[in-house]
């Protein structure tokens, strides 16, 4: 078979990561893919004077490579989702393959790019836009492929993991926390994607439309943040015996899909409770293989390429085979996408972590246990807090529900914040026991 030829756009951590393991492993990935793989155009919008890319073909007009007749797969490791996305339809427009890691741009616009790709008859590959070096999407479509998958939950964000680690281990501050993670570039100098989950919505998306079958819908996915949990919050959770981890979650249920990302109070002996650090992981439950725990490296330089250059390796085995017959971008037959509904939150359901602040006088425990009790909402555990210096007239008092519909607690909360004896506001966080 002739070389298989490869554009690259984008020369970042990424991109050089995927240049040189494409060189270190040329014999290898030659020998998986019974073909040489070789990198023959660049498209690098600024030098960079460290990377050596030898006699390759650099153009700083990045469409340059999408319009080079001698390219079979184009591979986009630009980010964003403006120019990326007009940089893949040109691609596809001109009959190339095409490979990304860009999760915004195929959670948000990848039903417009895979009905381009099916028109012109190439392949979309993605892979990397999820999880990084683990290889999660694969798992799904196909080795996976004859379960129906009935809830996935995953840590797919380093970063929060990073920080949530440190706040738990070390009693950190969240903002201390974050300016470490930026100094040591886990985050960006505007974190706003990491922290208030929405590089995890994204990822979360996309696994969900593999699980179940529906097409990307980003704009239902529920997202809340990380950056009002406290140490306190932490610690409570260690007392009865769960850790706060910042998952994403998507679960199948008789009224639609729960499609969410939230901290997470998970059960201190389930395998993900103690994934920490920058790593990631996914546990996936199906019918007939039961819970399966995928974990790894979710970003960096040469694991991200791990996954692209599998991507590559895949186009490139197709190039020889039936085009009908290739692996579904999202595990189902194009025709076949259902239309579940995605829940809204507040139709959800799952067990409550709540924290609460109230005057510390007789009574008080009762006024609010009668409260739950009215809505039929069995409380699982109760932790009140001594006053630690005499002149305090507050406590906190920590609950843990069983498992309610999100908008009957909603009640439930209001009620209990306009009492006289509760000050400020109710922290709620969701538990989830991820039990197989």
């Amino acid at each position: 078979m002739n070389p298989v030829k490869v554009g690259l756009c984008g020369l970042g951590t990424v991109g050089a990561g995927t240049l040189k393991v494409l060189a270190r492993n040329a014999a290898e990935i030659s020998a998986r893919s019974g073909c040489d793989i070789q990198i023959t155009h660049i498209g690098q919008r600024r030098a960079n004077p460290d990377i050596d890319t030898g006699a390759i073909t650099i153009s700083r007009d990045i469409f340059a490579v999408a319009a080079d007749p001698e390219i079979d797969i184009l591979v986009e490791l630009i980010g964003g989702t403006t120019v990326a996305k007009e940089l893949l339809l040109t691609a596809i427009a001109n009959g190339k393959h095409v490979v990304t890691a860009n999760k915004a741009l195929i959670a948000e616009h990848g039903n417009e790019i895979f009905a381009a790709a099916n028109a012109k008859g190439v392949n979309v590959a993605f892979e990397a836009a999820v999880a990084g070096g683990i290889p999660i999407i694969k798992a799904i479509r196909e080795g996976l492929s004859a379960n129906k998958i009935e809830w996935l939950a995953g840590i797919i964000n380093g970063t929060g993991n990073f920080i949530l680690t440190e706040m738990r281990d070390k009693g950190r501050d969240f903002s201390d926390v974050l300016a470490q993670a930026q100094a040591l570039g886990y985050a960006e100098a505007d974190p706003t994607f990491d922290v208030e989950g929405i590089d995890a919505a994204h990822k979360l998306v996309i696994l969900a439309s593999l699980a179940f079958g529906i097409p990307l819908q980003f704009e239902k996915a529920y997202t809340e943040g990380i950056s009002k949990i406290t140490t306190e919050d932490m610690g409570y959770a260690e007392e009865l015996g769960y850790r706060i981890k910042h998952l994403g979650v998507a679960r199948k249920t008789e009224q639609g899909i729960e499609l969410r990302v939230h901290p997470t109070l998970i059960p201190k002996k389930r395998l993900i409770a103690n994934v920490n650090g920058v790593m990631n992981a996914i546990l996936v439950k199906g019918d007939a293989v039961g819970p399966t725990l995928y974990y790894g490296a979710g970003a960096g330089s040469e694991p991200t390429a791990s996954s692209v250059i599998a991507d590559i390796i895949d186009v490139a085995r197709t190039l020889t085979a039936d085009p009908e017959h290739k692996v579904p971008y999202l595990s189902y037959q194009q025709g076949e996408l259902n239309n579940d509904p995605i829940l809204p939150i507040e139709e959800t359901v799952s067990a409550h972590y709540l924290r609460m602040t109230v005057d510390d006088k007789p009574g008080v425990m009762n006024e609010i246990t009668k409260i739950f009790a009215a809505a039929g909402i069995s409380i699982e555990a109760i932790i009140q807090k001594e006053q630690e210096e005499e002149d305090e007239t507050t406590v906190p008092l920590i609950l843990v529900t069983n498992r309610v519909v999100e908008k009957q607690l909603n009640l439930v909360i209001a009620e209990i914040e306009a009492l006289s004896f509760v000050c400020g506001k109710v922290t709620r966080i969701r538990v989830e026991s991820l039990a197989g």
